[in-house]
């Protein structure tokens, strides 16, 4: 059985972050590992390296890992994470937040890391309406 491609998602808001991983995982079959990282270490509205360095960590199971992040500080975050961590099976996604993500969660469990990531950012061409 292949393994899963992870999903973290990188977000200031813990809550944000949580709910969206609440949407993705009814979305995305149990078997991928989807991981909210969002707020400062001490709860804040921000974003947290370590959290986001475990959060990547957490969600490999061998296929690789897609990052998919909000805007700002959180962008940057993650790019510091893998500039001082560099790993070819974990890329970080740029593509809409809600979106991305929920494009990526359909195929996670069954493309490898390459689809996954193009399902995501394909989806910043989805029409709403």
């Amino acid at each position: 059985m292949q393994q899963p491609v992870g999903i973290v998602l990188v977000s200031h808001s813990p809550d944000l972050a949580d709910g969206l991983a609440d949407l993705v995982r009814q979305v995305a079959p149990d078997t991928v590992p989807v991981q909210p990282v969002g707020g400062t270490d001490d709860g804040r509205i921000g974003t947290s390296y370590e959290r986001v360095r475990e959060a990547i960590t957490a969600a490999d199971r061998g296929a690789g890992v897609a990052v998919l992040t909000d805007l700002g500080s959180s962008v940057l975050t993650a790019r510091a994470v893998l500039a001082d961590h560099p790993d070819p099976a974990v890329i970080m996604v740029d593509a809409p937040f809600v979106e991305g993500a929920v494009a990526a969660a359909v195929l996670a469990a069954t493309a490898d890391l390459s689809a996954v990531v193009a399902a995501a950012e394909e989806a910043r061409h989805a029409s709403k309406f």
